[in-house]
């Protein structure tokens, strides 16, 4: 599922959003489908999400996303980090020698 909070930080002169996604995969695939460009992908940011402007924002709401609050956006970020690392380590533990 993908999502985009109601954060509205002003930058820039404009009012941005996070948009996410319950994976990696799903946010990169759902973002380019509605013209997002991979520039505004936040790299290093705790949680992984797209900045998006309000105009950007409503385009993913018409497309499906699901409105949520910043503070569900946190919680969501979180579980998406925890999978990823449950993801990563499944892989991993037939071929690393520390799990």
């Amino acid at each position: 599922m993908v999502y985009v909070d109601d954060a509205e930080v002003q930058k820039h002169g404009y009012a941005w959003f996070h948009l996410m996604a319950d994976s990696i995969q799903e946010l990169h695939g759902f973002a380019a489908s509605i013209g997002v460009p991979a520039r505004a992908f936040h790299r290093g940011a705790r949680h992984p999400h797209y900045d998006v402007t309000a105009s950007q924002r409503e385009r993913a709401l018409d497309n499906g996303a699901v409105a949520i609050t910043a503070r569900e956006a946190v919680q969501i970020g979180r579980r998406v980090i925890q999978s990823n690392r449950e993801e990563e380590t499944a892989e991993c533990s037939q071929l690393c020698l520390f799990a």
